[in-house]
């Protein structure tokens, strides 16, 4: 198979999933579709996106989610790690004004990706046209009258470096799906990376040589974006150290700052003048990870 492997599957559906509340959801269901959306214009000045790996929606809408959504003010929020199905929390009234798309893993309790957004996209398509990674429910892209937006939840090398084969393979299709779809238009990443790119991206660099999502082949992976042309956008804005976006939940990390930027924004370099601002949240709690949030202006 060729890498990047088949664009995923088009299909004309109707609004799936459940009707929870006054949020429109339409559900991936761990499968390769297109979820049509009625087309609007995006609104005048800019858009606000932000990303989260939630570790567990039903979890963190016991932890405050619906003030942070409330407090966020996103145009666009997309979750990652959501381990639910869209049917497990078809009991929630979501905010009003946002439509949810969804993609969850064939296995129960696992992996998933989520999209709220207030500004109607063209369309949705979930995976990436790989039958061996589109199980997991990792990728859902939005596409935006000025650019596609990417949400994506990248697979853990694992301990010992065990899941590091597949990684690589991963890094490679994906990178070929992102330039297949520039071909198009410039894109946006976002999500939980996996990967802390450079020694400034952890607090304990020498001693996390070789880890998983700080091993050297999954640091290449992340230069490879960055050599097509994709700008890290945090770091656009912020060249400091001590920016984090996960902790490890042992050992007082988070309160002592011990952490790992793996969380991102990526751009294609044709909208690096768009950009306004990139920032990470370290206030907001509910999961070992904090969102991470970009700002530009509108097409």
């Amino acid at each position: 198979m060729q890498a990047g492997g088949n664009a995923p599957a088009k299909r004309d559906v109707g609004e799936r999933g459940h009707g929870a509340g006054n949020v429109k959801n339409h559900a991936g269901a761990g499968n390769p579709g297109i979820e049509t959306a009625p087309p609007s214009v995006e609104r005048l000045g800019r858009m606000k996106l932000v990303s989260w790996n939630v570790n567990g929606l039903r979890a963190v809408l016991q932890k405050g989610f619906f003030d942070f959504m409330a407090a966020a003010g996103a145009d666009v929020i997309c979750l990652q790690e959501t381990k639910c199905h869209p049917a497990d929390v078809q009991h929630v009234t979501w905010p009003d004004g946002y439509s949810a798309f969804w993609n969850a893993a064939v296995k129960k309790g696992y992996s998933g990706t989520a999209i709220f957004t207030r500004v109607a996209p063209l369309g949705v398509t979930y995976g990436l046209g790989h039958e061996a990674h589109d199980q997991e429910g990792r990728v859902i892209t939005a596409e935006f009258a000025g650019f596609f937006l990417v949400n994506v939840y990248v697979p853990n090398a694992q301990n010992e470096l065990a899941r590091l084969p597949y990684r690589r393979q991963w890094d490679r299709d994906f990178l070929a799906y992102l330039r297949s779809l520039e071909t198009r238009k410039p894109v946006i990443v976002c999500g939980d990376l996996n990967v802390a790119h450079e020694e400034i991206d952890l607090a304990r660099p020498k001693e996390n040589v070789g880890n998983p999502g700080f091993s050297d082949e999954e640091r290449d992976g992340f230069r490879a974006f960055l050599g097509a042309g994709f700008v890290d956008t945090f770091r656009t804005f912020e060249k400091g150290p001590g920016h984090y976006s996960w902790w490890t939940y042992r050992a007082g990390a988070r309160p002592r700052n011990i952490g790992w930027r793996i969380d991102y924004f990526l751009a294609s370099a044709a909208l690096e003048p768009r950009l306004k601002r990139a920032w990470i949240s370290p206030e907001v709690m509910g999961s070992d990870h904090c969102p991470v949030g970009l700002e530009l202006e509108s097409a």
